[in-house]
């Protein structure tokens, strides 16, 4: 595991019963850089975001982020696994923003920001209040901090989920599809929220469909196929020079 990364995947495997979801999968995305992985449906693509935070377990590999490895600690030439509230504390590192937003619906915009902070990091109510009214701010929705999810559209309540992932100070965001559970008209506002994240040095990796995105912000585009890493590299060259025919395929169909 390296520390001149801040997430570091090395050979990670992955199997649901009898299909492989995974197979030898490495990813090294340094401090600062958006990596924006593609795919057909079922490569893949959330079942990696998964394994880096811990929501799954890998079957055989590493994963460490900001140098540590997740889910487990080395002691006595041994890895031995965290127990759940230590597992919980590291996935504070990272902030998760999710397809269909996941906000809690009882809560208002600005309480579902103030949840994780207070209960998974101990802030004081107070100070974490003041955060989540700043990050409102910065997503462009400081007049709803007292809306319901229900009463946000679909643009409105993903601008939220982003600022709840902000809201635990992270040292990574994983976006899985953020956009692809939203009205065409409303894709340009949230994708302008990840833009501006991107252009602040914030370190990302994005699965998303979103060609144009992925030529405007990436520094790496990894394409991923059957569980596999099938190429990656800059944008440019990804997008506008493939040299597998997967990868060729696959954008003569989104392109």
């Amino acid at each position: 595991m390296s520390d001149d990364f801040k997430v570091d995947v090395r050979g990670v495997h992955k199997a649901f019963g009898t299909l492989t979801v995974l197979d030898g999968v490495d990813l090294q995305v340094r401090p600062g850089e958006v990596t924006v992985v593609l795919g057909p449906s079922g490569s893949g693509k959330s079942t990696l975001l998964r394994l880096i935070n811990h929501l799954d377990r890998a079957d055989r590999g590493f994963i460490s982020v900001g140098g540590e490895l997740m889910g487990y600690r080395r002691a006595g030439g041994k890895l031995h696994e965290l127990r759940e509230r230590e597992i919980l504390k590291q996935r504070t590192k990272i902030g998760f923003v999710f397809q269909n937003f996941n906000l809690f619906a009882h809560l208002t915009a600005l309480e579902n920001i103030v949840e994780a902070p207070v209960s998974a990091q101990r802030r004081s109510r107070s100070e974490a209040t003041r955060h989540a009214r700043e990050l409102l701010a910065q997503v462009g929705l400081e007049d709803k901090a007292d809306t319901y999810p229900r009463q946000l559209s679909g643009g409105q309540q993903q601008r939220v989920a982003i600022a709840r992932a902000l809201a635990v100070r992270p040292e990574v965001l994983l976006f899985d599809e953020p956009t692809s559970a939203l009205d065409p008209e409303l894709v340009g506002e949230v994708l302008d929220v990840i833009k501006k994240l991107a252009h602040d040095g914030t370190t990302m990796i994005v699965v998303t469909h979103e060609i144009g995105f992925a030529r405007e912000v990436a520094d790496t585009v990894m394409f991923m196929d059957a569980g596999r890493v099938v190429e990656q590299g800059a944008p440019a060259r990804i997008l506008d020079s493939p040299t597998h025919p997967r990868t060729k395929a696959f954008l003569e169909k989104v392109l």
